[in-house]
Order: structure tokens, then sequence, then C-alpha cells
């Protein structure tokens, strides 16, 4: 790949795209704060809170592999561009039942004092988790079909350009300038982060129609008949990824991983109360953007460090990151402590995302992108909703056995040392040779060999180039997640 195509202009379909991020990003990091903190404001039970998660997640399970299918039969602008319009929808009817009932709620911290749960605790945290399903829903959809629109954008010699700019807007959105703004605007009202997250949501639908072209999938399998093989259609994607050694292996360590982090950060608002004490909106926001900061940082530097060490190197040292940063967390109970293991696994966040998402993106075929990254992405985020009830359930039966603090300590240190007992597996899975491997068949059986670097020589040249780095993915930590928990989209 040459210099002068890593300084080709991206074009006005990629603003779009990534303004279309940025706002709907935006909102998704306000309600990342404003979910937990009303729940928080509503009941003390771990495995309740766990509970509100749990619903947004299940979709991912259940969902993602028919929603792979429809990917790669309709026209993917469009169903982006709606599934925002749905969730315009959902997080309005939200934001008008906290507006009737915000009045009645007492703080978090006049919770955990012993203040009695308020009367409309039970229909708020069934109205959490019902919003929370059907934005699920939504996002299991739009998310995957997201995906794969930036093939269509962009060539494929600057999907990392493109991705690593993307990501460095979304996390900054999404981790480092949503979370606090919630805060600031939960001392408004409960309501108000709702309420504006819609109205991003509209600007981010509004400018996902407004691109400009052909977004149907491309090759020789798309013209179908119009009644669907589901069976067969989700087997061809399941047999892809499957009998691809890179993919699969990815896959399943992104659901490990997945599984991990959701174990410690879905008690994450009750351990930066209870444990670190900070009983204020704006100060969980700003806690938790040290993985945003992380992700800023990593736009600057996963470049060169995945240059440096190697694709496959740097994957395997990402995992010992995230892994010693989770733990620090349960050890160290002070907020700058929190916050900078946040930014050190940030980093490592970043390097993960940018070499896996855009492994997929090149050597999946554009006809079954769709199907396989759904697969995918059931292996990846499926783990989340069983990550999240263990994680609630544990500091439940925890409370038992050992200090409520060392209960909420404890989820954090296990999942921590998870990451380290993962390494085995990927070290005899993972390697650059193997990933230069699938690259060089690839290229070969698509014929753009020429698109495809010599190793390290596209990192080399976008880092002479003065091109920013690739950043995290969404939200303050899942991998491909919405928690601080890490794993690409």
């Amino acid at each position: 790949m040459s210099t002068t195509a890593t300084r080709a202009p991206l074009g006005a379909n990629y603003r779009k795209l990534f303004a279309s991020a940025t706002a709907a990003n935006l909102g998704d990091g306000l309600m990342s704060v404003a979910m937990v903190w009303l729940a928080s404001a509503v009941t003390r039970d771990a495995l309740a809170i766990a509970l509100v998660g749990v619903a947004s997640r299940i979709p991912w399970l259940l969902f993602s592999l028919p929603a792979g299918v429809i990917t790669d039969r309709v026209d993917r602008r469009r169903l982006v561009a709606w599934m925002d319009v749905v969730r315009v929808v959902v997080v309005a009817a939200l934001g008008a039942v906290v507006l009737r009932y915000q009045q009645d709620l007492p703080t978090p911290e006049q919770l955990a004092a012993g203040a009695p749960e308020p009367a409309s605790g039970p229909l708020l945290v069934a109205a959490l988790c019902a919003a929370s399903l059907l934005l699920g829903c939504a996002e299991v959809l739009r998310d995957n079909t997201a995906q794969t629109l930036m093939p269509s954008v962009v060539r494929s010699d600057q999907l990392e350009k493109a991705n690593g700019r993307m990501w460095a807007a979304e996390t900054t959105m999404n981790s480092f300038v949503g979370p606090p703004l919630a805060g600031i605007l939960l001392a408004v009202a409960l309501a108000v982060p709702f309420l504006v997250n819609a109205g991003l949501l509209a600007v981010s639908a509004a400018l996902v129609f407004a691109l400009v072209g052909t977004f149907r999938p491309r090759g020789e399998d798309v013209e179908r008949s119009r009644r669907i093989d589901w069976k067969g259609e989700i087997g061809e994607g399941l047999r892809w990824l499957w009998s691809h050694r890179l993919i699969r292996t990815l896959a399943i360590l992104l659901g490990i991983l997945n599984l991990l982090s959701n174990i410690a950060f879905v008690v994450s608002v009750l351990f930066v109360q209870e444990v670190l004490g900070l009983y204020e909106g704006w100060q969980f926001g700003l806690v938790t953007t040290g993985f945003a900061a992380g992700a800023v940082l990593g736009s600057l530097l996963a470049e060169r460090v995945t240059a440096r060490l190697s694709p496959g190197t740097a994957l395997v040292v990402s995992i010992v990151g995230m892994g010693a940063a989770t733990t620090l967390m349960g050890l160290l109970p002070w907020a700058v402590a929190f916050w900078l293991c946040g930014l050190v696994g940030g980093v490592f966040i970043v390097v993960w995302n940018v070499i896996t998402v855009s492994l997929r993106q090149r050597l999946i075929p554009d006809r079954l992108l769709g199907r396989v990254n759904s697969v995918y992405r059931f292996f990846g985020w499926g783990t989340t909703s069983i990550g999240t009830v263990l994680g609630g359930a544990l500091v439940t039966l925890g409370e038992g056995v050992v200090p409520r603090e060392w209960a909420l300590r404890g989820v954090f240190l296990l999942a921590g040392v998870g990451h380290f007992l993962v390494l085995g597996y990927a070290l005899r899975r993972v390697s650059t040779a193997e990933i230069r491997a699938a690259e060089a068949a690839a290229a070969a059986e698509t014929g753009v060999a020429d698109d495809l670097p010599d190793a390290g020589q596209h990192l080399d040249e976008q880092v002479a180039d003065g091109v920013p780095g690739p950043a995290a993915g969404t939200a303050a930590g899942n991998v491909d997640g919405a928690s601080p928990a890490v794993r690409e989209q």
C-alpha cells in the first residue's frame, strides 16, 4: 500500500458516517451513566441492577444470528437509519416515564444510608428492563449492520485509517464526554439525559439516511428469493466462521473476555459509590473516563505498538494489559487508581479492537460479512448476558461470606485473574504468521493482493504520514460494548 493511498481523502460519505457515529455515541455515553444511576436510585440490590444490564444483552444471544441474515439481504444504510429511529422512540418513551416519577426518588446515597426504596421502584426497574431489551434488539441489527457499511464507504487500504478515526471519536463521545456530561444533566433532572439522547439519535438517523451510493451486499449469492432460508443462510455464516481457524479463535477469545469483563463491570456503579465513596452522578461519570482517556492516548500510540510488536504479539499483550488493569481496580480503593487503571486498560482495548475488527472486514467475503459478523458477535457478545447475571449473583452470594466491600472487589479480582488464565489458549492459537497467511489467502481469493501490506508496512506508513491511530470500540469498555469492559464491535 502506498503513501498516497494512506493520504487519500476518506470522502463525504465517511464524514456523514463519522458525524452520525459521533452523535449516537455521545447519546450512548449519556445512557451508560443515566441507566445505571437511575437503577441505583431505585434499589441497592446488585442482582436487580444486573437484570437491567442482562435485558440489554439477551438480544445479542438470541437475535445475533437472524440479524446477520437480514443484514446480508437488505440495503444496509436504510437498516442502520431505521434502527436509530426505533431507538429514538424507545428512549423518548423511557424519558417520559422517568419525568413522571423523578420527583419521588431518593438519591443513591440516601438509599445506601438506609432510606426505604420508592414505591415507584418496581415500575421503574420494569421500565428500565423493557427499554433495555428493546434497545438491545435494535442495537443488534444496527451495530452488526453498521460495521458492514465501512468497506462500502472507504477503500480496503484505508480501513485502519477509517476505523481508527471512527473509534477515536466514538470512544471520546461514548466514554470521555458522555459520562461526565450525563452526571451534570442528572443534577438538572433524571429525565434530561434520556431526552437529550433521543435528539442525538434523531440526528444520527438523518445523517445515515443522507449517505449516497449503493449499500446492498455485493457478491454472487446476494440475489436470493424473497423467502428466507433462515437455517441455511445462518448455517452458511456459521460454517464459514468455524472453518476459518483465525476468526474462530478470535470469536472464542472475544466471548471469554467479554464474559470476564461483564462479571466485574455490571456492578461498577455500586463499586464506585460504596468502595470509592463517590455518590454524585458527575463523579461516577468522571471516574469512568479513564478508559476513554486511554483510548485517546491509544489512538496516538496503537499503530506504533502494533508495528513494533507485530499483530499476534500485540493481541496477547493486550490480554495481559486488560487483565492487570482489572485486577488492580479491585485491589486499590482510590478513585485516582481506578481512573489510571482504566487509562492503561483503554490503551490495550484500542490495540485489540483495531487489529481484530480490521481483520474481519478484510478477511470475510462481502456477501457473507453480515452473517459471519453476526456469528462472531453471537460468540463474542452472547456471553455478556452470562457474565452480567454471574456478576450480580456473585456479589449477592458473596455478601453472605465476606463484607459487602469485598464482595464488590471480588468480582474485579476474579475477572482480572481470568484474563491471565486465557493466555494459554491465545498463545497457542494467535500468531502474526497466521494473521499474515490469512490475509494473503483472502487477497488471493478476491484478487486484491495489491491492497495488502507486508507485515507492519501499513502501520509504519500511516504513522509517518501523521494518520491518527485507532481507538477503542464503543463505550467505556466492552471489546465490543457499553460498560468498562472491552472487546470490539
